[in-house]
């Protein structure tokens, strides 16, 4: 069997306004036991492999199945952090064990008006062969994970 090797990129970002501080939604990253509850848990998801370093040079490792589903592996390294304004990652994705992606992701939070959070995540993707129409599939998952965020901060 002949696998055609295609590459495509994608690219999205997404904003949303939380109502709490920063200080809390940073927490919901930085602290594992929070990360744990909105990032790697969820009653459509059976957990796997769990890994959390957060700090620059460290790695988080999220891996689990939908349940009929295929095998979903998370693999980040933190580049950049500064406490309570940005966390930059690099990460990549595989669907049953075949690699299907390879992503930079920044995300910013900023303080607004009425004591809310700003949360922009901002991605660039490179999707590998059979994956290559995958961007928008990537983009609707981001935001599934913000809306978790959201009823994680209440």
């Amino acid at each position: 069997m002949t696998i055609e090797r295609r590459l495509a990129h994608a690219g999205f970002t997404l904003t949303r306004d939380y109502p709490a501080p920063v200080e809390r939604v940073w927490g919901a990253f930085a602290e594992e036991a929070q990360k744990r509850d909105w990032f790697g848990a969820g009653d459509a998801f059976v957990a796997g492999e769990w890994a959390f370093d957060f700090r620059v040079g460290g790695r988080d490792v999220a891996e689990g199945r939908f349940h009929d589903g295929p095998l979903s592996r998370y693999e980040a390294t933190y580049t950049d952090i500064v406490e309570h304004v940005r966390i930059v990652t690099t990460y990549d994705m595989w669907l049953d064990g075949v690699h299907m992606s390879t992503s930079v992701a920044t995300l910013e939070l900023e303080p607004i008006d009425g004591g809310g959070t700003r949360f922009t995540h901002v991605e660039h993707g490179v999707f590998f062969d059979r994956f290559h129409a995958d961007g928008p599939n990537r983009e609707a998952g981001s935001r599934g994970l913000l809306e978790r965020l959201a009823q994680h901060l209440g």
